[in-house]
């Protein structure tokens, strides 16, 4: 394609987040890397890591960029660095977060990009996540709207694609395992809020772009694979904390305290029952965890004077 016409052609980012992930990096890097879109590249943020994530990078997949932190920021202070040096240093048009541990299909930069130059109010776009270890079956499409999360569950999780969720659609919420975002969006509400370092943080940077009047959109054509939870653990003792910690913070930011009070309660019934089956499966460290992120949650409330009796009592 002649240099002219790509210059006009958005220019797209993709970030890849990694902190001691280095042998995550082959699939990821080098799908990427094969996309048929003109005008992208790919930067990994090397978010601390000890095990030379760095000089593996520039050895095999010199095409690519890395960015380095010597110190873990965390998911969010990790992509935010790497947000600021696409979208202030480098003046991307669109920036494609991405998790370390997936492999993308070759045209899911050019298929995310075409929904989002559609309307300049498309904040984020994704589409297809599937198992990396099962291949046709569906990790999410986007998710839906609860009445007591707001968050809800996937949409799609765990089942096979049988093209059911063929059509282009706005969504509630989506994950961020995958989603390009628009410089407007960016521009407006900044990036992620770095007091979630890690689970929520898309959430509630999804709710702030919808208070700001943007979009969330999915698109099937965008599809890529992956193998889940491979940095922190499925089942780790850090997760169960944020897992109770950040979705609360969360509502706690954007909802009414009505609405606080019929999460909170159900959440609270919920950890008291996690804590005593991870107690009873000897799993002490998450049954603790569970804990200690709830009291966490109630402890930023209370500092923030965030709290009011109806946020607890009808």
């Amino acid at each position: 394609m002649a240099t002219e016409s790509v210059q006009k052609m958005p220019k797209v980012m993709v970030l890849i987040l990694s902190y001691n992930g280095k042998e995550l990096l082959k699939d990821s890097v080098s799908s990427y890397l094969a996309n048929d879109y003109a005008n992208f590249e790919v930067v990994v943020i090397d978010n601390g890591s000890s095990d030379g994530t760095k000089a593996y990078v520039e050895s095999e997949f010199p095409e690519a960029r890395v960015i380095r932190l010597e110190q873990n920021r965390g998911y969010s202070g990790g992509f935010n660095f790497g947000l600021d040096y696409a979208f202030v240093q480098q003046k991307a048009d669109y920036v494609l977060i991405t998790n370390n541990d997936v492999k993308a299909d070759a045209h899911i930069v050019s298929a995310l990009t075409e929904v989002a130059s559609r309307d300049k109010k498309v904040g984020f776009v994704t589409g297809k996540a599937y198992y990396y270890d099962q291949p046709d079956t569906l990790q999410t499409v986007g998710k839906y709207e609860d009445p007591v999360r707001w968050n809800g569950e996937h949409i799609g999780g765990r089942e096979k694609d049988r093209g059911q969720y063929d059509e282009i659609s706005e969504r509630f919420f989506i994950d961020d395992i995958f989603m390009l975002v628009s410089r407007e969006l960016y521009e407006e509400v900044g990036g992620y809020d770095t007091t979630f370092f890690f689970q929520a943080e898309e959430y509630d940077w999804q709710a702030r772009g919808k208070a700001a009047g943007f979009k969330i959109m999915y698109t099937p054509h965008a599809k890529l694979w992956h193998k889940e939870s491979m940095t922190i653990g499925k089942q780790s003792a850090s997760k169960a904390y944020y897992d109770a910690r950040n979705p609360m913070l969360v509502i706690l930011k954007h909802k009414s305290p009505d609405f606080f009070r019929r999460y909170f309660w159900t959440q609270f019934g919920k950890t008291v029952k996690g804590f005593l089956v991870s107690c009873k499966q000897r799993r002490f460290d998450v049954a603790i965890r569970k804990v200690t992120g709830l009291v966490s949650a109630l402890s930023w409330g209370i500092r923030k004077k965030k709290f009011s009796r109806k946020h607890f009592i009808a």
